[in-house]
């Protein structure tokens, strides 16, 4: 049985948000911003030149490089030397107000593994990674890979790629460039998108708008089955964005073996952009349930105890486009333990561990 773990303090995710010149990076940013159901977003915003052009358009600000926004977003123009002077400020305990997650817009001539690397490198113990999202302009793909040959290695370490404009090529050309972007992207999930629209879901998880108990946001586990009476938290509904998705919800009855469930999550087919829940790995870790997060390729269990008396159930919701819905379910149904309640050899979590990211400065390791 593997050691009991230390609690981990929450931590505040950083996604890094890439793409090249006029791709639609900003327009992206500003989709989150107004369609994140209530989530407090820390914005930092990576200008290229002294005149902060990006930073003025993020969410209609107009100039200060440092505003506080009415709709509960927190936006930084910063060059990139000073990002961990900004993650502090954003993640201080007195002075961050509940910020839910923090999206860094490199600059349109960034190198976004620079800055993917800084993040990780941080000392700052109340953030975590949350992956890589590179915009893709599907009107100049060729022309952009032409001008910028590193296209090919920024999609190569991607985790989510949007491929934006999709409605300004033909069917034709749009079915190749997706071909060419998921060629290049290796595993990570590619999205086409109009107006940089995706489902904000797809890189965090929204602030519920009313009380919840629990973690995640999961009194939306049915509003992907065209329920939209219980309110958009945050994606849209009638037509909108969480239309073109299909969901997958399980709540296995017994625990779930890791190695079983990584053996799936290492296999999960193209088109499942989003997993999030919990699990129960039983004997595993009887003290611990793992919070799942998936974003792409990108993956991360974060361990937290069990509440005294809380069920002892795994939750877990994948979300994609053209994804076979039976089949996941039944392979996830699969990853049961065979026997729950039996003593776990010491390196079945082995492969779970691998994906848990100790906050900086705290003693020992991950496993």
């Amino acid at each position: 049985m593997s050691q009991p773990r230390r609690e981990l303090p929450q931590q505040i995710p950083v996604v890094v948000l890439a793409g090249f010149l006029g791709s639609g990076k900003t327009t992206l940013l500003n989709h989150l911003l107004h369609h994140g159901g209530g989530t407090r977003i820390g914005a930092i915003v990576n200008d290229f030149g002294s005149i902060e052009i990006d930073a003025m358009a993020v969410a209609g600000q107009l100039g200060d490089s440092t505003v506080s926004l009415g709709n509960g977003c927190l936006c930084c123009a910063v060059d990139a030397s000073e990002l961990d002077e900004y993650l502090d400020r954003l993640t201080r305990p007195s002075a961050r107000n509940g910020i839910d997650v923090i999206v860094i817009e490199a600059s349109g001539l960034a190198e976004p593994q620079e800055l993917v690397r800084m993040v990780l490198a941080s000392e700052n113990p109340r953030i975590v990674y949350g992956g890589l999202v590179e915009v893709v302009d599907a009107v100049e793909f060729d022309r952009t890979r032409e001008q910028h040959p590193e296209l090919d290695r920024h999609l190569a370490i991607a985790d989510l790629v949007v491929v934006n404009k999709a409605d300004r090529i033909p069917e034709t050309e749009h079915r190749r460039v997706l071909e060419r972007v998921r060629g290049l992207a290796g595993g990570a999930a590619v999205v086409p998108a109009t107006y940089a629209r995706v489902d904000p879901e797809f890189l965090f998880d929204c602030r519920p708008t009313r009380e919840r108990i629990g973690q995640l946001s999961f009194d939306d586990l049915h509003r992907y089955d065209g329920d939209s009476t219980g309110g958009d938290e945050c994606g849209e509904h009638d037509g909108h964005l969480h239309s073109a998705y299909d969901s997958v919800s399980v709540e296995p009855e017994v625990p779930l073996d890791p190695r079983r469930l990584m053996a799936f999550l290492d296999s999960r087919p193209e088109g499942l952009y989003r997993i999030k829940g919990y699990v129960d790995f039983g004997a595993a870790d009887a003290r611990n349930k793992y919070t799942v997060h998936a974003v792409g390729r990108f993956l991360r269990f974060s361990p937290e105890p069990w509440a005294p008396g809380e069920p002892r159930l795994s939750r877990l919701v994948l979300i994609g486009a053209g994804i076979d819905a039976p089949r996941l379910s039944k392979d996830l149904t699969a990853c049961a333990q065979d026997a729950p309640h039996t003593y776990a050899d010491e390196h079945s979590m082995w492969g779970v561990l691998r994906y848990v990211q100790e906050p900086s400065g705290a003693e020992g390791d991950a496993g």
